[in-house]
């Protein structure tokens, strides 16, 4: 298989149109359907359902949509740790961090001094990613290595180290009735029905049905639950992020979160060997 025919399948896969698909790939539609085509019968499987109106994966088709989306990102990865590499040895910037803006705001400060410190140390540009974006950004090269949360981000086919792990509390409105609480239950959260909990995007951008309003960011959250349209319930290390008009409340019978440093497992970097050590230290 070509990237060229995986990508044109891809397309189509994802739009389940043929105009559409082709119009996203710049090309016309009639050759996009013949390389389709070419593609199953070299394959030896019907990949599509079609007819003159709608356009289905077919059980075969539903594999090579996730199988492709892999190879696909390898490729672009590859393209970018390979002109990252001449930049550095051009003295570009050395390493990659993704990490969630607004997350592990007490941990990455003190990671990139202590690295920092390190003898042969090399710049580190810090990446702020929307929520469970981090994986995606290692996995198609963007990123050498990111700063994931357990359970909520996964960590399939990366090398991982621990941390830290903490509890987790629940922002609440500073003047709401609960605020004042030395903690509360997994259930008294649940029961705030005047305080809705946030709905994050999924990773193709579309959000969970719901009634709480649809967040991006912690600095939307955090405005959202200062006028008391919203609450969530976070690590407590965001409690360095509250400003007066917020509470934090502990919530114990919550699952705890675990923060781990994550990177592709065919790294062979030393620089992104010794920041992992510099981490694991901390």
């Amino acid at each position: 298989m070509e990237t060229r025919e995986l990508r044109y399948f891809v397309a189509v896969a994802e739009e389940l149109h043929f105009g559409r698909a082709a119009r996203r790939l710049g090309i016309a539609q009639p050759p996009l359907s013949r390389a389709i085509r070419a593609l199953e019968r070299r394959l030896g499987v019907r990949l599509l359902e079609r007819d003159s109106r709608t356009v289905a994966l077919t059980p075969a088709g539903a594999v090579l949509l996730r199988e492709g989306h892999a190879a696909l990102d390898a490729v672009a990865a590859a393209d970018r740790r390979t002109r990252r590499a001449a930049s550095v040895a051009g003295g570009g910037p050395g390493l990659v961090l993704a990490t969630k803006a607004g997350a592990s705001s007490e941990l990455l400060p003190k990671l990139l001094d202590a690295y920092a410190a390190e003898p042969d140390a090399v710049p580190v540009d810090v990446l702020l990613c929307g929520i469970g974006e981090q994986g995606r950004l290692l996995r198609d090269g963007r990123a050498d290595v990111a700063l994931l949360h357990l359970p909520f981000d996964s960590t399939a086919g990366l090398d991982t180290e621990e941390l830290v792990t903490e509890q987790q509390v629940v922002i609440l409105p500073a003047t709401h009735p609960l605020a004042g609480r030395a903690q509360l239950r997994t259930a008294d959260v649940e029961a705030l029905t005047d305080l809705p909990m946030p709905r994050w995007p999924r990773s193709d951008g579309t959000y969970p049905d719901g009634p709480g309003p649809e967040v991006r960011d912690h600095t939307q959250l955090f405005q959202l639950i200062a006028l008391g349209r919203a609450t969530a319930v976070l690590p407590e290390s965001a409690r360095t992020l509250l400003l007066p008009d917020l509470a934090a409340v502990p919530v114990p019978d919550a699952p705890v979160v675990t923060t781990v440093i994550a990177w592709p497992p065919h790294s062979r970097s030393r620089a992104l060997a010794a920041l992992v050590r510099t981490a694991t230290r901390l």
